[in-house]
């Protein structure tokens, strides 16, 4: 029983009691856990998140075509109102005007599909190659076609000017 427990540890990691896998499949894709963290907004400790690319793609392209996912697990309850404010003003910051203005539609309409979050809670942020999807404990809240969009939305977490370097980089597995 001792064995197959620690083999199921090796499947997965934990951080702060949030598990994320090693290995994702989904829609016939593999994808493999590049690194994981914890994110801490001024004193509190706001989620746990992981990321992964598709099996094969060991070096980080986290604003790329390569399919991804970055999967967010909540501490704490955080209202639609304030994703959807602090997803506009982050892109605002980290993009110029144009890039800003190319992607404001889908922007608009993901900003309307964010739900409430209770603790526990996880949001997952995918790229598949074709789609961006938007997911709340499974459930599909949003997708769109666009490239462009989608590493925008992935840049809020691992571009040049993410929320934060030090969980950005443990995302990368650069820590």
């Amino acid at each position: 029983m001792a064995l197959f427990a620690s083999a199921a540890v090796a499947d997965s990691v934990t951080e702060r009691g949030e598990r994320f896998e090693r290995t994702v499949e989904k829609d016939g894709q593999r994808y493999a856990l590049l690194g994981s963290g914890v994110f801490r907004y001024m004193i509190w400790t706001a989620y746990a998140g992981a990321y992964y690319q598709l099996e094969g793609e060991t070096e980080p392209q986290p604003l790329s075509d390569v399919p991804r996912r970055l999967e967010l697990a909540y501490f704490h309850a955080i209202e639609a109102g304030d994703f959807a404010e602090a997803t506009e003003e982050t892109l605002r910051d980290s993009l110029t005007l144009y890039e800003f203005n190319q992607i404001q539609e889908p922007l608009e309409r993901l900003n309307q599909r964010y739900r409430d979050v209770v603790p526990g809670d996880r949001y997952l942020l995918s790229w598949d190659g074709e789609q961006l999807r938007l997911e709340l404990n499974g459930e599909t809240l949003f997708e769109d076609d666009s490239a462009e969009f989608a590493s925008a939305m992935f840049s809020i977490w691992l571009g040049e000017r993410p929320l934060g370097e030090g969980f950005r980089d443990a995302l990368l597995g650069q820590n």
